[in-house]
């Protein structure tokens, strides 16, 4: 199967035992499309994830990402790009694997006020807002939405039913998530946007 914007697909695939189901793990950053029934899972702090399927095609997707910290300069401008450019990665790849573009529909997730340093100038809050405005937008209805708050969240998306599982992390144990974010984090900022992708219409 081809896979268009390799740089950003995610790699990790593992077999999940609870569900039965191969399945790809979605760091920030990255994106997966699959027509074969994949469990996507990613883990979500201040980041925002879109999950977006075509229902009719049983092709679905999710991305994982977070617009740079500008210091609250810019909310709509440059830093927007980078949400612009991992929303249409996914949209294009999950046109060219066959999913009708007026088929579409969203769910989104994420945003949690979760660090101290990202929750300052409310990161989590501007990348909700980010990915609720684009997808309105684009026309493609958001059917279910938990953003915001206080708590990292666990997204399974099961991408040719389009059920989509919410464990809301209220401990977490370890640094990981939080390690990966600020990673995440101080990578945009040091890295040039690379050139605009063109939505496919």
């Amino acid at each position: 199967m081809p896979h268009a914007y390799d740089e950003n697909l995610a790699t990790n695939r593992y077999y999940d035992r609870h569900f039965g189901l191969d399945a790809a793990k979605i760091l920030p950053g990255e994106y997966y499309v699959s027509e074969e029934g994949t469990l996507l899972v990613t883990v979500l702090g201040s980041c925002v994830a879109a999950c977006i399927r075509d229902a009719e095609a049983g092709i679905g997707g999710m991305n994982h990402f977070m617009l740079p910290d500008d210091g609250g300069r810019d909310t709509i401008g440059n830093s927007a790009r980078y949400g612009t450019y991992a929303m249409e990665v996914l949209i294009n790849h999950l046109l060219k694997m066959g999913a009708r573009r007026n088929r579409l529909e969203a769910k989104v997730f994420g945003g949690g006020a979760v660090l101290a340093s990202l929750a300052s100038s409310n990161v989590g809050e501007r990348n909700a807002e980010f990915v609720l405005n684009f997808l309105k937008t684009e026309k493609i209805p958001v059917v279910a939405k938990d953003l915001l708050d206080s708590y990292p969240r666990k997204v399974y998306f099961f991408s040719n039913s389009g059920r989509v599982l919410v464990k809301k992390l209220h401990r977490v144990h370890n640094e990981t998530l939080f390690n990966r974010e600020r990673d995440y984090k101080a990578r945009l900022a040091d890295t040039p946007m690379a050139g605009d992708v063109e939505l496919f219409v």
